[in-house]
């Protein structure tokens, strides 16, 4: 079975999606579809603009939904997914190419998702750091010690686990974790502690217009962040898109669940490649590939 997944922020790069717009009228009229539907052209950030420009919250996350879902669009009839998964934003993604959302309500939440989340973060400082070497139950366990707002947030694979909480707690599990033997703790240079309790204006922002989107039968399961077993069931999908922001990203148990139920391939739909290294970092010998617009 063919397992298509979707990355989330981080994945930007500058003159993403130029090839789709120039080189497919579909492509062409969605990202159009989307200048109107955000207010601003995106695409004059995305295909020329400045690297500063493109990590605007506001810009980041629907710019690599856009890359990720008018690919999927474009890819046309070899585009068969049998599941599906998204890495924190990439969910939203995944949720337009298995019909759960329609493109112009997917784009809609996403830039709901990163407004709610960036006045989050300017209500208080706060951070993320990855931690690499040591097992996840080692970076719970640093987490729990730590005073202050300091969780687990992203399980990414195996050995390389994400902390997102207040700047002090974030620091001092850092120090907690090199003294249990990590090999690096690393602040990353985000806006703000996504996916921990300091979402949770976010969250609260984001429900309200979850609540009143219209979510469809999907096509096939997706493998939700939260709970990493296979959906299908559009009201579950809703509750567990809303517990999202504040809740970890487990994406290294979605994929070893994925695996148990079958995927023998692994397809990344959007810009970069970060979830197939991940994916090889969960099993070397899945076979992983990126898709492509010809």
């Amino acid at each position: 079975m063919k397992a298509y997944v979707f990355p989330g922020q981080g994945a930007q790069f500058v003159g993403m999606g130029k090839d789709l717009y120039n080189n497919s009228e579909l492509g062409k009229e969605l990202f159009e579809r989307a200048n109107d539907i955000l207010g601003f052209r995106i695409t004059d950030i995305m295909f020329d603009g400045t690297i500063e420009e493109l990590k605007q919250t506001k810009v980041t996350q629907p710019a690599i939904f856009l890359h990720s879902v008018i690919l999927s669009k474009v890819i046309g009839d070899s585009f068969k997914p049998e599941m599906v998964a998204g890495h924190s934003l990439g969910e939203i993604s995944a949720l337009v190419a298995n019909n759960t959302l329609t493109f112009e309500d997917g784009l809609k939440l996403v830039s709901k998702r990163a407004l709610a989340m960036q006045d989050a973060c300017e209500k208080e400082p706060s951070t993320m750091a990855a931690v690499l070497g040591l097992s996840d139950e080692d970076v719970e366990s640093v987490c729990n010690e730590t005073d202050g707002i300091v969780v687990a947030a992203n399980y990414n694979c195996p050995g390389q686990l994400v902390i997102s909480g207040s700047v002090d707690a974030v620091n001092s599990a850092c120090e907690l974790a090199k003294e249990k033997g990590a090999k690096r703790a690393l602040v990353l240079p985000v806006g703000g502690a996504f996916h921990s309790p300091l979402m949770e204006p976010a969250r609260e922002e984001l429900a309200k217009a979850i609540e009143s989107t219209t979510f469809n039968k999907p096509i096939c399961p997706i493998y939700q962040n939260v709970t990493t077993s296979a959906v299908t069931d559009s009201e579950e999908i809703k509750k567990n898109l809303i517990s999202q922001l504040t809740s970890p990203v487990k994406w290294t148990q979605s994929v070893v669940q994925m695996m148990e139920d079958g995927a023998s391939e692994f397809i990344e739909v959007g810009p970069g490649k970060v979830l197939s290294g991940l994916v090889k970092k969960v099993d070397r010998k899945m076979p992983t590939s990126l898709a492509t617009f010809d």
